[in-house]
């Protein structure tokens, strides 16, 4: 068995929604991939598959990166196909819930399997070891469980689990390809229903439902306390069923009290009486129109039980506990919770340490260490701590001496004792040296697959802090930093939402000056998102308003001189994109000697939305690459088509092979699926770089321009969207500049010129629209409500 798991070519057994999504995914990551289902009674007999392969363009959010990808995507069936497996190193199942079904399945493909193949199956909760039983000797060892979280190109998390007779080495070998080509944050389970993601999340909305009823609290007002306020994603208990859909929440929640005879917990294993309820009236939430909430016109409506209709929803938390939850010290916060008699803040405390009880009781069942179940619920549940952090944070000593006293004063949903080993004299599960393991009775580091090295800064657990380098430089707005005897150094913004100021252009440039002295390169990369917003608005109309445009247009000039510094490095400037990269943040990118993007990378030339035109360089740099592709006496208007819809439309990519589509990335910039990977990888395209000796481009001095006859023919097309009422007079207005521009300007087509003169182009337009009323306005708008203005 090699060390690595070869993935050409995979299969996808079942084209439900989630089959074709994991298909979907993993031709995103370019995996040759087949994708099966049943024989179509008529017609193509591959016919339910390719079905399933043109719905994904339907879907929302989009499970492929690009539309185009899903004709790459192979449609077949299990009658006369199954001879294409012969050539698939990855075999993944992934069709209904049901043990006989799937383990029929795998005595008849088992024939067709190759004899390194790897056979996975991607169940919710069904037992690995029950599902290998079936399987020949052969192919046992080679099996296990893949539970991917839906939807699969969105949700990091995956969960693994092997069966008793699955080989670690495979496990290992699948672990990596999980985390490096698919991108995903891998988490081995032990073989117990609904493993660990599953069996936290839903008993926290179980409990939710118990406590909801207990406080005769309305469906919003558990929503809202569930949500962003506790840290939770915004669709919190009730949405979140609503769009899982109410008979699948239903059907779990039975799967539960079926293979969960003898947990403590088993009575609240049933759905309550109004869920049941509105599954038997038709009313599954999202997919039905209606659930625990309904849309009316543009009003969301939300059940209300004692009126038996649907209200107006208010999701308003008491003003006293939304006080509470805005304290920052954790201990504090919990404490006034248990202590508070409001319904709310009851409601608050009862659900945490319902979740905390069963969390700690069952650790040592579901998995290997309390790291694994954190990381499970904030992966693939959107918690921003898991249940063992949140505790700890809270001081674990107190609130586990709380939860003993409610279990013993039968406050508790289960009177099942905390295990002894969260009462001997710790203060949490996590520490520098690593998370607490029950079977092992000790502090376990993070794993050691050799996966993890390329990961610089993993998503980090409470107690837990990466070195951040040493530092090179800093100022008010960025820090160079490096790794003690690296020759890469890495620049990272201090700004809010990593915008970009004055304190960021003078620190770039000289952050270039200092790689090009002592280092071999420079990787521009933020350890969060976003990558950057673009240029600081407040800061530049603040000029504008106190009428200092020669302040203005020394900010654009400073913009400009920032790009082509990073352009003209004497080392390599890489790029590390990941998230949003707007207007100055996407001209940054467009400069470097290389962008390596993470895949969820949102990339766009956004000025005209707030009424300008991108003016650090890059429409420079597109009428750059038009006439370099074009050729000499090419058509340059051709190549600048694409470019200049992106730009006068303020497009933004949905993953950075989008970018690559709409002009703003180059077609050779690198795509990492796993965003904890793109330093890594950015620093070693840097290092590649400069290893193949770099020198910057020579300056570009014989641009090849559309002219007078390319604005024109833009200026027809805008015409017509003006007269349609499909853009107003002011959006004209810009659209119009940025065609002259990119076409440099009224001159003869065909003209030669040079970057200096499409970059005064650039300015001339940018500082003549900012000066506008209309385009002052678009941007005190967009700074007061985060909208663009259409005016």
């Amino acid at each position: 068995m090699s060390k690595n798991l070869l993935v050409r070519r995979a299969a996808v057994l079942g084209a439900g929604v989630m089959g074709a999504q994991i298909a979907a995914h993993l031709t995103n990551a370019g995996v040759d991939t087949v994708l099966f289902d049943l024989p179509a009674k008529e017609g193509d007999p591959n016919g339910i598959a390719a079905k399933a392969i043109a719905n994904l363009a339907k879907l929302s959010p989009a499970p492929l990166a690009t539309a185009s990808l899903a004709e790459r995507i192979v449609p077949a069936n299990y009658d006369t196909g199954l001879e294409l497996l012969r050539g698939c190193d990855l075999v993944i199942e992934a069709i209904a819930e049901r043990m006989d079904w799937k383990q029929d399945l795998y005595k008849r493909i088992a024939p067709f399997v190759p004899d390194h193949a790897v056979l996975a199956s991607n169940t919710s909760g069904l037992g690995i070891d029950a599902l290998a039983g079936v399987l020949p000797e052969a192919l046992r060892h080679r099996f296990c469980g893949v539970h991917f979280f839906n939807p699969p190109r969105y949700m990091h998390l995956a969960e693994l689990i092997p069966a008793k007779t699955t080989e670690p080495a495979i496990l290992a070998a699948l672990e990596s390809f999980l985390v490096t080509t698919l991108g995903k944050g891998v988490v081995i389970a032990k073989d117990t229903p609904n493993f660990i993601g599953n069996r936290i999340g839903v008993f926290s909305m179980l409990a939710a439902m118990h406590h909801t009823e207990q406080g005769k609290l309305g469906f919003d007002t558990v929503d809202a306390l569930t949500g962003p306020a506790i840290g939770r994603p915004k669709s919190a208990t009730y949405r979140t069923a609503d769009v899982v859909g109410l008979d699948t929440m239903a059907h779990v929640i039975k799967t539960m009290a079926d293979t969960l005879p003898d947990d403590p917990w088993h009575a609240y294993f049933q759905a309550p009486a109004w869920l049941q309820a509105l599954v038997s009236k038709g009313a599954l939430g999202q997919k039905a129109g209606a659930g625990f909430y309904t849309k009316r016109g543009k009003d969301i409506l939300v059940l209300d039980l004692a009126a038996q209709d649907y209200r107006a929803s208010n999701s308003d938390i008491d003003p006293d506990v939304a006080a509470l939850l805005k304290e920052r010290d954790p201990a504090k916060k919990f404490a006034a919770l248990r202590a508070s008699t409001h319904p709310q803040a009851q409601f608050l405390w009862n659900c945490f340490r319902d979740t905390f009880h069963y969390s700690a009781y069952h650790l040592a069942d579901i998995a290997d260490t309390a790291r694994d179940v954190d990381l499970a619920l904030r992966w693939g549940y959107g918690w921003s701590l898991g249940p063992f952090e949140t505790w700890q944070a809270a001081g674990w000593k107190q609130v586990a001496d709380w939860i003993a006293e409610d279990i013993v004063g039968g406050k508790a949903m289960s009177t099942a004792p905390l295990p002894d080993w969260v009462f001997d004299g710790r203060d949490g599960v996590h520490a520098p040296t690593g998370s607490f393991s029950p079977a092992r009775n000790a502090m376990v580091p993070r794993s050691d697959n050799p996966v993890y090295a390329r990961q610089r800064f993993p998503d980090p657990l409470l107690g837990e802090k990466a070195s951040q380098g040493r530092t090179v430089f800093e100022n008010d707005g960025v820090r160079m930093w490096v790794d003690e005897g690296d020759d890469i150094a890495v620049v990272g913004f201090k700004t809010k939402l990593h915008t970009v100021n004055d304190q960021v252009l003078s620190g770039l440039q000289e952050a270039v000056a200092i790689a090009e002295r002592d280092f071999r390169g420079l990787v521009i990369w933020q350890p969060k998102e976003p990558f950057s917003a673009g240029a600081d608005l407040a800061g530049a109309l603040g000029l504008l308003q106190a009428g200092d445009v020669k302040g203005f247009e020394a900010m654009v000039a400073q913009f400009q001189a920032t790009s082509q510094r990073i352009k003209y490095a004497l080392v390599p400037v890489v790029a590390a994109v990941r998230g949003l990269a707007l207007g100055g943040g996407c001209e940054f990118q467009m400069h470097a000697a290389r962008t390596v993007f993470g895949l969820e990378s949102y990339v766009g030339l956004v000025e005209a939305g707030v009424g300008l035109l991108p003016a650090g360089g890059g429409l420079k740099e597109l009428a750059v690459r038009a006439s370099d592709a074009a050729g000499p006496g090419g058509d340059v208007f051709a190549q600048l088509k694409t470019a200049f819809e992106s730009v006068a439309m303020g497009k933004v990519s949905t993953s950075a092979f989008e970018a690559k589509a709409l002009k703003l990335a180059r077609d050779g910039d690198p795509v990492v699926f796993n965003a904890y990977e793109l330093l890594h990888v950015a620093r070693a395209h840097a290092r590649a770089l400069a290893e193949g000796g770099y020198r910057p481009p020579l300056p570009a001095r014989r641009v090849q321009v559309a002219g007078d006859v390319g604005i024109a023919t833009f200026k027809m097309m805008l015409v017509n969207m003006l007269e349609g009422r499909f853009i107003s007079p002011h959006d004209y207005e810009i659209a119009t500049r940025i065609a002259t521009v990119l076409c440099g300007g009224e001159i003869d087509r065909g003209s030669l010129v040079d970057e200096d003169w499409l970059l005064r182009l650039e300015r001339e337009h940018f500082v003549a629209l900012a000066q506008m009323p209309k385009t002052q306005e678009r941007i005190a708008h967009m700074l007061k409500t985060g909208k663009p203005l259409r005016n």
